[in-house]
């Protein structure tokens, strides 16, 4: 059979599949990011190598897409209200997780600098799965806005923690400069917010004026694509970049209402594309190989987000769903832990098989599950919502 020919009957395949998965989703109490996940994992072996080769270019078309529409999210109005619980509940949840994670490890006899990499590197959670799991749920609220962007600083903070980390590793080991690894993560963080407002700024006042009062599809991709294509020249974050360019835009262009329609009405089949191929790529045969190690850091990062955000919650004054709530919601862990997870092994050759496994296995894990507490959390908080 013909390249061509199999790639076009494996996609529409997927995307077919995809629907039907959908409609499943909405008679189970599983999400479709976790029931497209265990059908990538069922139909892995079938997927040829002309797609599945694809996947890293997939998944970055479809991630560039998230951060636009959660920086979409993030307008002067609710951030005005919300701000000190975005910023408070983001920043505890990820310093908690990475406490608990890098704490708990060392207490059952694992290196100080492997329980420090992966505490740090637990802080980062899956900001398409969950913005998925919101869309999907069509929740409205102050629970779901607030959830949107604090998914949306996330990466922020997790690169963060991870290049202090690394630097502190890499010191106790004599193998480096530690501040060098900080630099790498602040210059990574700067140059793409540099990057997204750049390209932002100018894009907030030309959109929209081809068709007035609404921008086309063709300059939404073409701005969304450009962001990537120049965050990769400059090695820096495209979806730090994406999300700044998305919240630049929707505050400042004012001549049209909201500039993200025309991307909204096309991410889903990239979605169903990337979950699947996400799925085919797991393998469930690393959860039996983690052990004592993998089942703590579960544990431990589970009780780290949900404390962190509920300390957070506490300190900013936020309402009792938020406080409740608002860690389980944030379960979801993807893809990104494994690129840090490949960054420190890269400087810790002789941690490099345990680092990998137990990120491997327990992304696994987070994939499946996390997905199904962020649905668990928003019925929870709509419930109470429309309750009082």
């Amino acid at each position: 059979m013909e390249t061509s020919t199999q790639f076009l009957l494996i996609i529409g395949g997927i995307l077919l599949l995809g629907l039907l998965t959908s409609a499943l989703a909405q008679r189970t109490f599983l999400p479709r990011v976790t029931l497209l996940l265990l059908l990538g994992m069922m139909i892995g072996k079938g997927i040829p190598e002309v797609l599945s080769d694809q996947f890293e270019m997939l998944a970055e078309v479809t991630l560039l897409m998230v951060g636009f529409l959660l920086g979409g999210k993030l307008t002067k109005g609710p951030l005005k209200a919300t701000a000190g619980d975005v910023i408070w509940i983001s920043l505890s949840a990820a310093l908690a997780t990475a406490a608990f994670v890098g704490l708990g490890l060392i207490c059952v006899g694992v290196s100080k600098e492997l329980s420090i990499i992966l505490g740090c590197i637990s802080a980062a959670t899956a900001p398409a799965a969950v913005y998925d799991v919101v869309a999907e749920s069509k929740a409205k609220g102050p629970f779901s806005e607030r959830l949107l962007s604090i998914v949306a600083l996330d990466d922020v903070w997790a690169l963060l923690l991870f290049g202090i980390g690394l630097s502190v590793v890499t010191t106790l080991s004599g193998m480096a400069e530690g501040s060098s690894f900080i630099l790498m993560a602040c210059k990574e963080i700067a140059g793409a917010v540099m990057l997204g407002g750049c390209i932002g700024l100018p894009a907030a006042y030309l959109t929209g004026r081809i068709k007035p009062g609404q921008p086309i599809l063709t300059e939404a991709l073409g701005i969304v694509f450009l962001c990537g294509g120049l965050a990769n020249w400059l090695g820096v974050s495209y979806l730090i970049a994406s999300i700044v360019m998305g919240a630049v835009i929707s505050n400042l262009a004012k001549h049209h209402e909201y500039p993200f329609h025309a991307i909204e009405g096309i991410e889903w089949p990239f979605l169903i594309i990337f979950f699947v191929l996400a799925g085919a790529s797991l393998d469930l045969n690393a959860l039996s190989e983690i052990g004592l190690i993998g089942g703590v850091y579960v544990l431990c990062r589970g009780a780290g987000k949900y404390c962190g955000a509920r300390i957070g919650s506490q300190i900013s004054g936020a309402g009792q769903p938020v406080k409740k709530w608002m860690g389980v919601a944030l379960l979801p862990q993807a893809g990104v832990s494994i690129g840090m997870a490949l960054v420190a092994a890269n400087q810790l050759p002789d941690q490099r098989q345990m680092l990998l496994s137990v990120l491997i296995a327990t992304t696994v894990l987070f994939e499946i599950i996390g997905p199904i507490f962020t649905r668990i959390a928003l019925k929870q908080t709509q419930a109470m919502q429309s309750g009082q």
